[in-house]
């Protein structure tokens, strides 16, 4: 099964080692334009929705949509600790003592979900320091790029000094062998965000998944759409599994329902966004817009006011400047959520590792979209937050808060 996540952006050179060290290192870079410019190296195949292809497994898709309705175990006040019951890895043997050194390497923090995300991490490693769990975080960011990432794992592995593994792949593919040296070491291998295609990592963190995002606004906009309404459908970039597998659920849900959908890339370009809606309301009307992120979600929504017509219905994501112009407009809206809290995940893992607890082997966190009814709840919770921050970012309880978020 595959899966992967979502974006990144790099701000610093692909051989900049950033060291967080124990006073927890400060976070002012980042992430992620919600979605931002993802290389990858994998070839883009449409998958046609209804036939298995590249990008579309009917077993995994069937598996997330159960999956949107499961039980999970763990404090349902602490979801970056949850997760669906399943097998999980014996730890027993890395059960040591002391402080130990962490090796992230990160696909990038070049969107404003992997920012947010990476500030969540770093003041979740201040507070793993103080506890004496953690001495430091050494991390390499590879600018989203396959081959840079490679090189960086393997300095961790060669160079490092390193007690554990932390990965967030840039691709899919190209990211396994990478991965699979990590795990021959014998050290501790924690995969979150995207995916790889081997199993060979203790434990693999991230939200339900693509299919589960695509499944959610789809049936969404098919709701409150009628059979033949035309949909514009926003992508950022192609070749990544939790992208893929987001419109490839829709697609086949679009498909079954009689909604003319038709997408188009955008590298999360507001410009590029805008000319591709005042393009299709040049040829009629639009009903609806799907976006696989949200950061480009108010260009879109900009392109209808400044077109003089009617908003559309709209999924975009938990990205503050989405949530504030949907309350503005008022417009009919559902906030989908790929949950920013699973930066946390990792370096708790490390924590329970080196404690000898067991970890899930594929460690799936709660994915659940924000509805009108609590868009207001979640935008007084993030009030003062910036436009580029996620509402489910989960990082209340950490040191820092809220002035870390906010002065990024």
């Amino acid at each position: 099964m595959r899966r992967t996540i979502r974006g990144t952006l790099a701000s610093t050179s692909a051989a900049l080692v950033v060291l967080a060290v124990l006073a927890g290192c400060s976070t002012d870079v980042e992430e992620p334009a919600d979605s931002a410019a993802e290389s990858t190296s994998e070839s883009t195949e449409e998958a046609d929705s209804g036939d298995e292809g590249e990008w579309f497994v009917q077993a995994d898709y069937d598996e997330q949509d159960e999956q949107r309705s499961a039980t999970f175990e763990g404090p349902e006040s602490e979801p970056w600790l949850q997760y669906i019951d399943g097998e999980m890895t014996d730890t027993s043997e890395y059960n040591s003592g002391g402080a130990k050194k962490v090796c992230f390497a990160n696909a990038s923090v070049s969107n404003p979900w992997r920012q947010t995300g990476f500030i969540t991490m770093n003041q979740q490693l201040e507070a793993l320091q103080d506890k004496g769990v953690i001495s430091e975080m050494e991390v390499r960011d590879a600018q989203d790029d396959d081959n840079t990432q490679l090189a960086d794992i393997d300095y961790f592995i060669s160079e490092g000094n390193c007690d554990a593994f932390v990965i967030s792949p840039n691709s899919t593919a190209a990211m396994t062998p990478g991965v699979e040296r990590a795990c021959e070491t014998g050290k501790p291998v924690i995969v979150f965000d995207r995916g790889v295609e081997t199993d060979c990592a203790t434990t693999f963190i991230h939200p339900i998944g693509g299919y589960a995002w695509g499944i959610d606004t789809a049936e969404f906009l098919v709701d409150n759409l009628e059979e033949g309404d035309k949909v514009v459908a926003l992508r950022i970039l192609p070749g990544v599994d939790v992208l893929e597998t987001r419109w490839a659920a829709a697609e086949k849900i679009f498909e079954e329902n009689g909604i003319e959908a038709e997408d188009f890339f955008t590298g999360a370009d507001p410009t590029e966004i805008k000319k591709i809606i005042t393009d299709a309301l040049n040829q009629g009307e639009v009903a609806g817009v799907w976006m696989d992120a949200g950061d480009g979600a108010v260009a879109a929504i900009e392109a209808f006011e400044d077109a003089g017509v009617d908003y559309p219905v709209m999924t975009g994501e938990d990205e503050m400047s989405f949530l504030r112009k949907w309350e503005e407009t008022g417009l009919n809206g559902l906030a989908p959520v790929y949950s920013n809290f699973q930066w946390r995940t990792p370096l708790l893992a490390v924590e329970k590792i080196f404690a000898g607890e067991e970890v899930p082997k594929e460690w799936v966190l709660p994915q659940t979209p924000i509805t009108e009814d609590e868009r207001a709840e979640y935008l007084e919770a993030n009030e003062g937050m910036p436009d580029g921050h996620y509402a489910k970012f989960g990082g209340e309880d950490l040191p820092g808060f809220p002035e870390a978020w906010q002065d990024r």
